[in-house]
């Protein structure tokens, strides 16, 4: 993990003073309505341009902390690795700090899934600087490791995933019940294989049998626990081969929403793209002209 002995815990309410800064000058001499397209719609020319970079930097901010994992690239490029995890931090930062200042109700975007997931892409960084001490190291790390979460900021550009959302809500119910026949089938599987092997080479017990089961039937097979009689052997074999026709089913379930939705006509569909300014919610009627989650106007 990269250590910043210099910096002391001062410089967060400094970094963060001058941000704030930064972010109200940005606001004073930039035109704001101009500021509110760009940062809070996803619909317009130039919201479309600033999700693009957005996304680009969450990609090469994850990529940057993954590489860094590697004790050999850490050592090598460590002065590159603080650049980039800081330069990345600041521009984050300073998009959190705009988002507060244009939204309607700062309050409730601070307090959104959206905007937890942007607070918690840029408080590893911070946190890292407050926490010292070889004693915390560990501390650190596990905070720093934190910052891989700024993948989660992608599901707020890509559009496409109201789509798989969607599909997974409507296949909710049948997902479920397919869930619940696999535990059934496992637990009756760890059972019977429980009695035929009678605690030969580990299935010492019923819970042991049932994680056998769970490897067998996901077409896993670790092998750490493995049938020895003729009979265990059979049924070991009946497991494989439902576990493979079982892998299908909710990926059939899924692919038939997938489809079921983008085959639905468009009059179904009687939402504008429109993301209100105050609570970043979207799917409002066409012609709304306030928000139906928050009440602001659109």
């Amino acid at each position: 993990m990269l250590q910043v002995p210099l910096l002391e815990p001062l410089l967060v309410p400094l970094l963060l003073g001058g941000l704030a800064v930064v972010a109200l000058a940005l606001v004073r001499l930039v035109e704001r309505p101009w500021l509110e397209r760009t940062i809070l719609e996803t619909d317009t020319p130039s919201g479309k341009a600033f999700d693009a970079l957005l996304m680009l930097a969450i990609a090469l901010s994850v990529l940057a902390v993954v590489l860094e994992s590697d004790p050999l690239l850490r050592q090598r490029w460590a002065t590159a690795f603080l650049g980039l995890e800081w330069g990345f931090t600041l521009l984050f930062s300073l998009e959190y700090l705009l988002r507060l200042l244009l939204v309607a109700e700062p309050r409730r975007y601070a307090t959104s899934f959206f905007g937890l997931v942007d607070l918690l892409a840029i408080l590893p960084t911070y946190l890292g600087l407050l926490i010292g001490g070889g004693q915390l190291f560990l501390v650190v790390r596990v905070l720093r490791l934190l910052r891989v979460f700024r993948v989660l900021k992608l599901g707020a550009y890509l559009q496409e995933a109201e789509l798989l959302w969607s599909a997974l809500i409507a296949a909710r119910r049948k997902i479920t019940v397919f869930l619940l026949a696999m535990v059934t089938l496992v637990i009756l599987i760890g059972a019977f294989m429980y009695v035929i092997e009678a605690g030969n080479d580990g299935f010492r017990s019923i819970p042991v049998a049932i994680y056998w089961a769970c490897v067998t039937i996901t077409t896993v097979g670790y092998g750490d626990v493995a049938p020895v009689t003729p009979l265990g052997r059979f049924m070991a074999s009946v497991v494989m081969l439902i576990g493979y026709s079982i892998i299908a089913v909710p990926t059939g379930i899924l692919s038939a929403e997938i489809g079921l939705s983008v085959l639905r006509p468009p009059q179904e569909d009687q939402t504008s793209p429109v993301v209100c300014g105050a609570c970043l919610e979207g799917g409002h009627d066409p012609d709304a002209r306030h928000c139906k989650f928050c009440g602001a106007e659109l």
